[in-house]
């Protein structure tokens, strides 16, 4: 079962469209070939050996049929329920009634009559027919050949578990029985058994056929056997046969039992179990040892289903066929599968072995390979190391370090063809010495690029003869081709020019097709297309391109884009995951559309870890479909945003996103979904709606050219949506790439009879260039032909092909993705001949470049020339190039060239007879007057000028075996005149005998360096050094001292040369050198500076740089004044710091008179320039710009004016590209120069200067800004520094000028600046963008200010609130809303501030909308108006509204203190009670201590806390805190030595905690616990001492004669002692007196007849050991006694009890 994504695995319509998809592609082609070829099969026609005839059944009444079924031809549909199987028109109608049923079948014309022979001879062809559709085998591929069955993509269901239907079998024994079938169908091919296919076609037929057939075998759909009932009705039918008959049908039958025997072996193959099976070798190969140039098979077998795709590896590496053409011989047939090596080499010892791989798995087997060689051979692998370098005893089959000579014979020229034709480039290689079986590498080139075989590309070798075969030329295959060949470590080359033309166009005026079409990025969701625009456009201009797709396996061309696009590069979306696709693109133009280019390399819609991932483990035959497993989703997490989004290509048409996938998404797979906004807003929209991205990158589409946009990313899964990433910035949809400028300076220059060279000057700006194309006229005929028709990269190129005789004229357009440039300026005319001389055919030096690209500037190497050039270049390019050449390639070949001039290098430095410095100079002087660019300006002799003096200081800079390079000084004398070149002579000297003086140059050399060559190894010489100037040569100078002709050896490197001081003032120089021409054994990494004075010993040198200088030039500083100095430099490498250079001529540090610098200018127009002036010029002086000290040469962006004594250098559009260092040199002065840096900040400097300069401004003290006045009138304003009298302004709103009127009050104040505009109102239409534009005289100005969506309708709100409010104020109002503030007492105070009031305005309060009385009114003398809410808490919570009315109007204002607010207003009052709360203080009790506090008032929200410690107090029975009134405290009952320590109440107001600390401990604690102790025993004592309760009166008054009786309780602990007092007296009870003490706290006083004597005062003592209390009653003496009983402490009355009955309770008082 093919593996599918998670989520499409679980949708319902998976069985029925995933897999249609998956197979339509495959199955397509072969669809249309079963289409025309199915055959129609009806029920009761038998094609078994006649498929021409043709039966008609007619059955009887009762035949009961499972389904009804009509065969139609064309047609494929299929239905569950019921089918119409026809041919033609035929039908089958089945009625309810049974009673009648017809049945017409026809295949030809010819028909039989219904019969019972008939029936049933069709019966049994039915019954044969239907075993065979059960089969699928071959048993009747006879009936089927010419007649293959469709694949109908139906709804059958591909269940893991199959159920298969039951099948009937034709009985032997009821042979006569009519038995009717159902005939199926089969969905798929009717063999059930395929061969070894060698081709993918072939492979994707049978595995749609194998699905198909599967897919039936399984669900047993379509097939249905019934058996015919029979009633009593049915009418019986007899024959009689014959005995011929009837042996063919028992015949017949014994065949079909076999093959029904067969059907069910299948059958058991094709169980659910086994329907795939792992590859599995029968036969394994074995392992051989053969001699060299045997040939070796290696044979295997394997089986497997899907059929295992086999491939053969050597030591692990897949073996390449076409890369070897010959060599290896891969076989595959009939389940064989063979590996054959001919003519095995040494090399060919290694393991093989062979992987089997399909859907079910992959296995290998092993085998190896052992090569014998004879002995006395030569080991040729030896030879093949060509990336070592060469040892001094390398061996080769020639010897030790010995060489061969390589020669090429009949060479290929410059070859022409045409797309869609076959080239071939050919030589004959011819190699001396001839060693038997040492073959050489043979290697073509494209442009530098190695060239493999394809199917584009053959390369032969037939032992004498190299060729190459473009079996379908393309415009890319254009280019200098090179053919390399390699003997061992020596190697020779030869290169030639192809060019390829357009093909014919179908549609006259039709372009070019485009060319080299590449697949940049590919992932799961959209795959970059790149490609090359045609040089040909048709006539007409390309308007775009369409993109085409192709899905690998089929031949189906589906266009990508609806529009033609003009960037060349496209964002291909639509792909499907893990298919293989191929590209091309055409071009269109108004005449029509292009040829399609080649198509591109085959890309799967991949990530490139999966396609990485599937490289290192592949896991299935190719068949241009790769099968994407993954896994089962875990339990859902929402993944998390993605990080680093960013925008990667931006273009007019799509803008690329790309980001990393979040940390946090489970183990399954995750999608994305983009989302865009313009910006500025935050509307966004999701850009994929129907499918989710797939991978971490995409491209966007349908957005609106010129606005900007904002990106970003969501996550899904199943768990759900993740939440978005980060947004980008602000992304502009343009193209970011503009279309190249044109390029300029065309030089056509003579070259061979049939080209011309061409070179131009790059375009500035240029960005991401592709190349340029060249196109060539000749004069007059006004008809241009493309000379390359694949962009050429550099800025030259060889025009091949051209007519002798004729004149051209050329042009340069440059190309890159934006489009192509416009064309050049055409050059001047030039007559196509060969230059004196003659040119450089075809492989010019090809040892000095690096790469064949043929295509760049050759000023300072010799690149690519592909055909004949004789460039200038300068002696010192020259003398790199040469040390390259003789020490990097082939000894034998070092000195020739394959051309038609000179092959002697040393005379091709004769050529050069121009220097460097001489060649800038010339061209500087030619730019800074008219006329052609070409002309220089001869230079006379003078009179007074004299011939140069002797050079002097000769040295060796390089030594090698044949060669030496020689470098001296400069004459101190030039003679007056400009020194044109030297002349070298040298001389042997033998055994310390100088010989004659041989001349080393015959033409004069302008370096001060020149290399000798045909020097003799190990011989010395001597040399002399001649300077010419226009007077003639000089003496020459003294014979050198003698130098060894020898291989320099040594690792560091050679000395520096023409090290020389400029700019030389008081305090600073400027050195420059050249870098030595010996670079060592590694490359030079920098160089080391050293001065000393002149004066000074030889140990007096320093070093000025502590690290290698990368540059050749330095600025030294921190001279002395006066001074003389001399200076010498040292190159270092990896080995070390080599020998340092010639010491300079002494220079003395002082700045001369009339020493002047290069000043920097900008002038009115912008143009920045550098000018210097020079007052000490002589005739012949001239000014020699450089920059970073390297003379300026033909530069774009540069332009030179020299005029008299000045020169000025300006720039065309100053940028990055020109910071560095400007100098300049005044020749034949005594070392006149200058120099100017720009670095960054100087260029911003002298940008903004520029601009300024060139586009003058009115300044501005503020930009245009926008207030709401009182009025609620909108005033727009800007103010600039100063305005003249005749400066104006105009005034824009969206493009149009507005002027002023009823709507627009405008003024200009010219005096102040001010420039400002008032509107009365906004409206809706007011929205846009409003702009002041100021011109004072040339210098204009404007600033514009957007009001446009929400920032408009907040202005246009607050224009309409100021309107409102200023309304409102023409009456009582409010200043300041309602508020609140919460006084020192804690209160809160309700304040708001009027104004514009008087006498009668009303001031009203309210809560919850009922009315505040308060109890005076308001004075508004302040504008204050208040409400105090003392002790404010939650009952006070509402909504507070103060208003305000008069005859005028009214205002009000509210106070919401609810919720939020509410909570914030308590905050604060909590906050304000915190603030007021006392220090802690400590109080003992008689419980303990108490630590307490005072605020102004509590309230439940202020929460209190306390800890002890530093620990939190957790409150118990011994530890409480409360609040008593205002009073916060803790009480520590029953306090402990534990309970030291410092504690700290904490009042939280909502926000803040304050703090209040009291220290219990030392001294505090102990008299707290003393105070404590007291209290404690006190409060016992005064708890359990003796006292009254009450009960006795103080007084009291009753009648004589009667009886008083008086009670009261006592209490104490102990039970105190009772006694009584009578007058202070002691008293007992005695008979008229009765005292009783009863319970111990029941005491009675009774007089049982109260008389004069027992008046007096009465006490009461009780006493225990606590205490003793008395209490007093007194009785005095008249009629009516009054006893009066004190209490000391104030007892309660208890009990009153009257003796006498008579004495009423009334009559008693009581006083206290």
């Amino acid at each position: 079962m093919m593996s599918l994504p998670f989520y499409q695995r679980h949708h319902e319509h998976y069985d029925r469209a995933y897999r249609h998809k998956a197979l339509s592609s495959t199955v397509s082609q072969y669809q249309k070939e079963t289409k025309s070829k199915s055959a129609v099969y009806a029920q009761g026609s038998a094609a078994y050996a006649r498929g021409s005839a043709a039966y008609r059944h007619s059955s009887a009444a009762g035949f009961s049929l499972d389904s009804s079924a009509a065969y139609s031809h064309g047609s494929s549909a299929y239905d569950l329920e019921s089918a119409a199987y026809s041919y033609g028109s035929a039908a089958y109608d089945h009625s309810a009634a049974q009673s009648k049923r017809s049945a017409a079948y026809s295949l030809d014309s010819e028909s039989l009559s219904t019969s019972s022979a008939a029936h049933s001879h069709a019966s049994e062809s039915i019954n044969k027919l239907a075993a065979a559709y059960r089969l699928g085998s071959e048993a009747y591929s006879l009936g089927l050949k010419n007649s293959n069955l469709m694949i109908e993509d139906q709804s059958y269901k591909m269940s893991p578990k199959a159920k298969r239907a039951k099948q009937s079998l034709i009985s032997e024994d009821k042979e006569n029985e009519a038995l009717d079938y159902s005939v199926p169908i089969f969905t798929g091919r009717a063999v059930n058994i395929s061969g070894i296919t060698d081709t993918e076609e072939e492979r994707i037929k049978e595995s749609a056929a194998y699905v198909a057939k599967r897919n039936l075998f399984a669900t047993g759909e379509g097939v249905s056997v019934s058996k015919v009932a029979k009633t009593t009705s049915e009418e019986q039918h007899h024959e009689k046969k014959s005995r011929k008959v009837a042996i063919r049908e028992s015949a017949e039958r014994v065949a079909m039992k076999k093959t029904l025997e067969e059907t069910q072996a299948f059958h058991k193959k094709l169980n659910q179990d086994k329907l795939l099976h792992a590859p599995e070798f029968i036969i394994e190969p074995r392992s051989h040892t053969i001699w060299e140039k045997e040939n070796v098979r290696f044979n295997c077998s394997v089986a497997g289903w899907p059929e295992p795709r086999v491939t053969w590896y050597k030591n692990n590496v897949p073996i390449d066929v076409q890369a070897h053409p010959g060599k290896y011989i891969i076989q595959s047939r009939y389940g064989l599968h063979s590996l054959e090596i001919t003519e095995c080499e040494f090399d060919d010892t290694a393991q093989y072995h062979a992987s089997a791989m399909n859907v079910k798995g992959e296995v290998s087997v092993y085998a190896s390979l052992v090569v014998k060689r004879y002995k006395g051979e030569i080991d040729a692998s030896l030879l093949h190391a060509r990336n070592l370098s060469l040892s001094p005893f390398a061996v080769t089959p020639h010897g030790y370090a010995s060489r061969f000579e390589i020669s090429f014979v009949d060479k290929f020229d410059v070859a022409f063809g045409r797309e869609g034709e076959t080239m071939s480039l050919g030589c004959t290689v011819v190699i001396n010495p001839d060693i038997k079986r040492f073959k050489p590498d043979i290697e073509w080139y494209r442009n530098g690029v190695l060239i493999t075989p394809s199917k584009w590309v053959q390369m032969q070798w037939s032992g004498e003869r190299a060729s190459l075969t473009l079996t379908h030329a393309n415009k890319e295959d254009e280019g200098l081709y090179t053919l390399r060949v390699a003997m061992g470590e020596y190697y020779e080359e030869y290169s030639g020019y192809v060019f390829v033309r357009d093909a014919d166009a179908e549609i006259p005026g039709a372009p070019g097709a485009p060319l080299d079409v590449q697949c940049l990025d590919a992932n799961k969701d959209y795959v970059i297309v790149s490609w090359k625009q045609p040089a040909v456009d048709g006539g007409n201009p390309i308007l775009g391109y369409f993109i085409d797709r192709c899905e690998v396996g089929t031949s189906h061309w589906t266009q990508c884009n609806e529009n033609p696009v003009k960037f060349a590069r496209f964002p291909v979306t639509g792909l499907i995951e893990g298919r293989s696709y191929i590209f091309r693109v055409r071009a269109v133009n108004k005449a029509g559309v292009s040829l399609p280019s080649r198509v591109s390399e085959p890309v799967a819609a991949l990530d490139p870890a999966d396609r990485a991932r599937l490289k290192s483990h592949p896991s299935a035959p190719w068949t241009g479909q790769i099968i994407v497993t993954e896994e089962e989703p875990a339990e859902g997490v929402v993944p998390g945003a993605p990080t680093d989004l960013q925008v990667i290509e931006a273009t007019k048409n799509y803008v690329v996103l790309s980001w990393k996938p979040p940390g946090q998404r489970g183990h399954e797979g995750i999608m994305y979904y983009v989302e865009k906004c313009v910006a500025g807003t935050e509307d966004w929209q999701r850009v994929n709606t129907e499918i989710p991205v797939k991978s971490p990158r995409f491209a966007v589409f349908d957005l609106s050219e010129g606005k900007s946009y904002c990106f970003r990313v969501r996550c899904c899964n199943s768990a759900g949506i993740g939440e978005p990433s980060e947004a980008t910035e602000a992304t502009v949809v343009d193209d970011k790439l503009d279309i190249p400028k044109a390029p300029g300076r065309i030089m056509p220059t003579r070259n061979t009879d049939t080209s011309v060279v061409v070179t131009w000057t790059e375009p500035p700006d240029a960005k991401e260039l592709v190349g340029y194309y060249i196109e060539s006229s000749v004069e007059g005929s006004g008809r241009w032909e493309p000379c390359n028709n694949n962009p050429v990269k550099g800025t030259r190129f060889i025009c091949h092909g051209l007519s002798n005789g004729e004149k051209y004229i050329f042009r340069v357009r440059a190309v890159n993705a934006a489009g192509l440039s416009e064309f050049s300026q055409e050059s001047e005319p030039i007559e196509v001949k060969a230059a004196i001389g003659g040119g450089l055919l075809h492989g010019v030096c090809p040892e000095l470049s690096g790469k064949a690209s043929g295509l760049t500037d050759c000023t300072t190497s010799w690149e690519g020339m592909h055909g004949a050039s004789q460039p200038i270049f300068d002696t010192d390019a020259l003398l790199k190039c040469n040390a390259k050449f003789n020490r990097e390639t082939l000894p034998s070949s070092c000195g020739k060239l394959e051309s038609t001039g000179d092959s002697n290098t040393r005379e091709m430095v004769k050529d050069a007879v121009t220097s460097a410095p001489q060649k800038v100079a010339a061209k500087q002087a030619s730019k800074s007057r008219s006329g052609d660019l070409l002309t220089v300006e001869k230079v006379t002799k003078k009179k007074d000028t004299a011939a140069p003096s002797p050079p002097y200081d000769i040295v060796v800079l390089e030594s090698v075996r044949d060669s030496m390079v020689l470098g001296w000084k400069q004459p101190e004398a030039i003679g007056g005149t400009e020194i044109t070149g030297y002349y070298v002579n040298y001389r042997e000297v033998v055994d310390g005998v100088p010989g004659k003086w041989k001349e080393a140059n015959i033409k004069a050399v302008t370096e001060r360096a020149y290399r000798i060559q045909d020097l003799k190894e190990n011989m010395v010489y001597q040399f002399q050094v001649a300077a010419a100037n226009l007077a003639g040569v000089g003496t020459p100078s003294k014979p050198s001292k003698p130098f060894k002709c020898e291989e320099w050896t040594i690792a560091v490197p050679g000395p520096p040369h023409d090290v020389k001081c400029t700019e030389v003032r008081k305090d600073s120089l400027v050195l420059l050198w050249k870098e030595p021409v010996y670079s060592g054994r590694s490359p030079i990494v920098g160089y080391y500076v050293d001065m000393k004075e002149t004066e000074a010993k030889e140990e007096h040198w320093r070093s000025v740089n502590e690290k290698p200088l990368q540059k050749k030039f330095l600025k030294i500083g921190g001279l002395t004044q006066g001074v003389s100095y001399v200076f010498r430099v040292r190159a270092t490498n990896q080995a070390g710091v080599g020998k340092p250079s010639d010491v300079t001529d002494a220079v003395i540090a002082e700045t001369r008179p009339g020493t002047k610098e290069v000043v920097v200018d900008v002038d009115d127009n912008g143009v920045i320039s550098l000018n210097f002036e020079c007052d000490q010029m002589s005739p012949d002086s001239k000014f020699i710009w450089s920059k970073n000290y390297e003379p300026i040469e033909d530069d774009p962006r540069l332009n030179i004016d020299t005029k008299g004594g000045k020169s000025k250098l300006s720039f065309k559009d100053l940028g990055e590209d020109d910071l560095g260092i400007y100098s300049c040199i005044v020749t034949d002065t005594d070392g006149v120069s200058s120099s100017y840096t720009i670095n960054e900040e100087e260029m911003k400097r002298l940008l903004a200067l520029s601009h300024e300069r060139q586009f003058p401004t009115v300044p501005l003290i503020s930009e245009l800004a926008v207030e709401i006045l009182e009025k609620g009138e909108v005033r727009f304003w800007l103010q600039a520094e100063k305005l003249s009298g005749n400066a104006k302004a105009n005034f824009v709103f969206n493009d149009k000028e507005i002027f002023n009127g009823e709507k627009y009050k405008m003024k200009v104040d010219r005096n102040t600046g001010l420039v400002e505009m008032i509107m009365d109102k906004l409206e809706e239409k007011d929205e846009g963008t409003y702009t002041f534009q100021l011109q004072d005289g040339k210098a204009t100005n404007q600033s514009s200010l957007v009001l446009i969506g929400d920032v408009f309708k907040k202005l246009r709100d607050e224009a309409d609130f100021q309107k409102k409010e200023w309304h409102r104020k023409q009456g009582p109002h409010f200043v300041d809303k309602l508020g609140w503030e919460v006084t020192d007492e804690c209160n809160v105070m309700l304040k708001c501030k009027v104004a514009n009031i008087k006498k009668e305005t009303h001031i009203v309060w309210y809560k919850d909308d009922r009315e505040i009385m308060v109890d005076e009114e308001h004075d508004f003398k302040d504008g204050v108006c208040t409400l105090l809410i003392s002790e404010f808490s939650k009952k006070d919570a509402g909504t507070y509204e103060v208003i305000l009315k008069d005859d005028r109007g009214k205002d009000s204002s509210e106070l919401k203190l609810k919720d939020t607010a509410f909570a914030d207003l308590m905050n604060e009052v909590c906050r304000r009670i915190a603030l007021s709360a006392t220090d802690l203080k400590i109080q003992s009790t008689a419980e303990g201590i108490r630590l307490y506090s005072y605020v102004t008032y509590y309230v439940e929200d202020l929460r209190v806390g306390w800890v002890h410690n530093d620990t939190q107090i957790k409150f118990t029975d011994r530890m409480r805190t409360g609040v008593t009134g205002e009073q916060i405290w803790l009480q520590i009952n029953e306090p402990t030595p534990q309970d030291k320590g410092r504690y700290i109440m904490e009042l939280f107001d909502g926000s803040t905690t304050h703090k209040k600390t009291v220290d219990l401990s030392g001294q505090a604690f102990d008299e707290a616990f003393a105070e404590f102790q007291r209290l404690k025993q006190a409060a016992i004592a005064e708890k359990n001492r003796a006292r009254v309760l009450g009960g006795l009166p103080d007084v009291v008054t009753i009648q004589e004669g009667k009886a008083l009786n008086l009670s009261c309780t006592v209490w104490g602990d102990p039970t105190p002692e009772v006694s009584w007092l009578k007058n202070e007296k002691s008293f007992v009870s005695d008979a008229n007196c009765i005292l009783k003490f009863e319970s111990g706290k029941n005491v009675s006083f009774s007089i049982s007849t109260v008389s004069t004597q027992d008046s007096g005062k009465y006490s009461i003592v009780v006493k225990n050991k606590y205490g003793t209390e008395t209490s007093d009653v007194t009785l005095p003496f008249r009629s009516l006694v009054i006893f009066t009983l004190l209490f000391a402490t104030k007892p309660q009355w208890h009990l009153f009890t009257p003796l006498c009955p008579d004495l009423h309770a009334s009559h008693l008082k009581s006083t206290r």
